[in-house]
């Protein structure tokens, strides 16, 4: 029994070692195909990059991204929120009444009856108070003339925070380079399409977007999503909302401005925006 005992642990020890070896070196794998991924890259304008990449394997997957690069010591003051209490409406719509030069779909919202679920202030007015408390959201975007920060959300730095515009929302991917613990469970687990916002190096701002619910762009889950913001040098990043509503507009990138594969339609084109309740945008 005792020599048995043995067998089975030591059996098992190998078998885990083998495991963390193999998912070492897919990490690497992955880390390096970004890390060496020749981007389209397209300038927007003065200090602003928008970049696409297809993936045929990355995370064993499919993978189409785009992500807007801003530097914010030249374009800073230009960025901002949008929302509405109640009526939903497409990113386009709110970055084109915006006069928006890039954005991004908010935080998350009631599908039914309109308006953000999550705490959200523009210039300076509550536009909707948190609903629900909720573990998901633990994020906060804070948004002032001559700052902009990602960090764990707290009652000092959302309800009393003095920043212009505050968006809560999340889960949190990164702080300071380091990934942020991240529960198990299907949202963070499962891939779908992904919308996030991160703050890199020398004040650069990363605005992206995953494409996923289609055979040419699967969608990533959080832990991926993480890894991918930390690659392409984010040190501080926040999920935003997801799935359908997952959307990136370039003024002029395309047709309709819309950049990137939305899947509320359940085709493989730029024309399914799901209406939202916000944005963030950066003012042409």
């Amino acid at each position: 029994m005792h020599r048995s005992y043995l067998f089975k642990l030591n059996y098992l020890f190998l078998l885990f070692l083998s495991c963390s070896i193999l998912h070492s070196r897919a990490q690497s794998s992955d880390s390096l195909t970004v890390v060496n991924k020749h981007w389209t890259v397209k300038k927007v304008a003065k200090g602003v990059t928008w970049k696409q990449g297809h993936f045929d394997n990355l995370f064993n997957s499919v993978q189409e991204v785009n992500w807007v690069e801003i530097d914010l010591k030249k374009q800073g003051k230009h960025l901002h929120l949008a929302a509405d209490a109640k009526t939903l409406k497409p990113t386009s719509q709110f970055a084109l009444k915006n006069n928006a030069l890039v954005a991004i779909n908010g935080g998350f919202f009631n599908m039914k009856d309109g308006g953000a679920v999550d705490y959200i202030k523009v210039d300076g007015q509550v536009v909707n108070p948190t609903a629900k408390k909720s573990d998901r959201a633990n994020a906060v975007l804070s948004i002032d003339k001559k700052r902009v920060t990602i960090q764990a959300a707290s009652t000092d730095n959302v309800e009393e925070s003095p920043a212009r515009d505050v968006m809560l929302s999340g889960p949190l991917l990164l702080q300071n380079t380091n990934r942020y613990n991240l529960s198990n469970n299907p949202f963070n687990d499962n891939r779908h399409p992904r919308t996030a916002i991160g703050i890199a190096k020398k004040n650069k701002l990363i605005l992206l977007v995953v494409d996923g619910r289609n055979a040419q762009a699967q969608g990533m889950n959080l832990h991926e999503l993480a890894s991918l913001m930390k690659w392409i040098g984010a040190q501080d990043a926040m999920n935003l909302d997801g799935g359908g509503s997952s959307t990136l507009f370039v003024n002029g990138g395309s047709p309709n401005d819309i950049v990137n594969y939305p899947s509320d339609n359940k085709k493989f084109d730029h024309e399914g925006q799901r209406n939202v309740a916000n944005i963030i945008y950066l003012k042409n």
